[in-house]
């Protein structure tokens, strides 16, 4: 064999051949070569290419040398308000109840009849129709409502509002938050403000959680506060966090359609937190856990707009309950609109502040029959001005000044009639609950 030939593929052994025998062959030679010389182009192109793209991620600002390692953590509470929330949540949530109204309703079942059956005998079958129609067979308990509520002492005393408990009719089961269920009893409903208390019928020797009352003289414009409640009947103890949107609001509040519930409501506190159909007579709390309102509307055509009543308005009710089984209020008699600049000028009124009596929304009488005011001569359009002189405003209502007397007390109004001023002496009568 030539020397120089190369040798079959299957001779060569590379663990064994010889240096000088590996020279010798050509075409291993030339194999070597090509290798050497692809190696060192294709490495000095990347040492091109990489100070380029080095070049181009610099001007990027991007450092790709390094690696950031993600590595999951036990998820940490971030801030005191946070903890704060998840504690009144905790604390509080065991004495929101849901309240569940029940009602006999009747049943409805379709039939047909012959409209025409009386005239049968003289008309002939031509008259024998047959058209549908609806009929009552007997009653059934349904569920015609829900709200809520929130304990208020040990013995199943629970505070909501006036409106989720106005059906005189109805019943209504209280749901606890563990999952029990309990008969309620209305005890009363306040006649002036949207409040009533209930109380649970609870079994020998049980303790119930409750909620603490706060506080709401104290309260500021941009405060985190916490509402708790049945949303829409369906999610109970529901829970949403905001701010006090706004304070001394007067509303004029609707219940349903059915329940024909129309009250004004004034010194409410406006809050964010979402407040939905099923949340009336929840509470609203401060992050100390402390009641401060009971959630009572909502603006449906508005989003995170709604209204609570300031909870030291419902102290004195509580209380009357307790040691009287009734709640009571000195009673004036009179519907009225507190005056603003735009009241003024829109009706053409002779001042600018005061209470002027007129019709309720639904043509209720300005002045109650048989009342304190009937019985002084107040009448319709009269605008009280001031009781034993102190100025009814905005923010100092009849109802707030009428609220520091009691039932049988004489008091000296000043008042507007035909722009003129009169003294009238009038005596408080009294409303008590139902």
């Amino acid at each position: 064999m030539d020397p120089y030939e190369s040798p079959k593929l299957n001779s060569i052994k590379f663990s064994g051949i010889k240096l000088s025998n590996f020279f010798k062959n050509r075409a291993l030679w030339s194999v070597v070569l090509i290798i050497f010389l692809s190696s060192f182009f294709g490495f000095l192109a990347g040492m091109v290419s990489y100070g380029l793209f080095y070049n181009y991620l610099s001007d990027l600002n991007i450092d790709f040398l390094e690696v950031k390692t993600v590595i999951e953590k036990e998820y940490i509470l971030q801030t005191s308000q946070e903890q704060a929330i998840i504690k009144v949540v905790n604390d509080v949530s065991p004495a929101v109840v849901s309240i569940v109204i029940s009602k006999d309703v009747p049943i409805m079942e379709q039939y047909l009849y012959n409209p025409f059956e009386e005239f049968e005998d003289f008309f002939g079958k031509e008259f024998e129709v047959q058209v549908p129609g609806l009929r009552q067979n007997g009653t059934e308990k349904k569920d015609i409502g829900w709200g809520t509520g929130f304990i208020v002492s040990e013995d199943g005393m629970v505070l909501t509002n006036k409106h989720v408990v106005l059906d005189t009719e109805a019943e209504y089961t209280v749901f606890t938050s563990d999952g029990k269920k309990y008969p309620a009893k209305v005890l009363a409903r306040d006649p002036v403000k949207d409040i009533a208390v209930l109380r649970i019928n609870q079994q020998a020797g049980e303790v119930f959680p409750k909620a603490t009352l706060g506080s709401s003289g104290d309260i500021q414009i941009g405060q985190t506060v916490v509402a708790i409640g049945n949303a829409l009947g369906e999610f109970k103890n529901t829970v949403s966090v905001g701010v006090v949107s706004g304070l001394g609001r007067t509303i004029t509040a609707f219940g349903e359609e059915s329940s024909g519930f129309v009250e004004s409501l004034e010194d409410v506190i406006q809050t964010d937190a979402a407040i939905n159909k099923g949340n009336s007579g929840g509470p609203l709390l401060n992050l100390k856990g402390e009641v401060i309102g009971i959630n009572t509307a909502m603006v449906e055509q508005a989003q995170s707009i709604g209204f609570a009543i300031p909870v030291n308005q419902a102290k004195r009710s509580i209380e009357q309950v307790k040691a009287s089984g009734k709640i009571v209020y000195p009673f004036l008699g009179v519907r009225y609109v507190l005056i603003t600049e735009k009241i003024k000028k829109e009706n053409d009124l002779g001042s600018d502040y005061g209470a002027w009596l007129t019709k309720g929304l639904n043509e209720e009488p300005a002045i109650e029959s048989g009342s304190g005011a009937e019985k002084a001569g107040l009448k319709e359009d009269d605008i009280i001005l001031e009781i034993n002189g102190e100025k009814i405003t905005v923010d100092n209502s009849l109802s707030e000044i009428i609220m520091k007397y009691n039932p049988g007390d004489s008091i000296v109004l000043k008042v507007l009639r035909n722009d003129q001023e009169k003294i009238i002496e009038a005596v408080l009568g009294e409303r008590s609950s139902s």
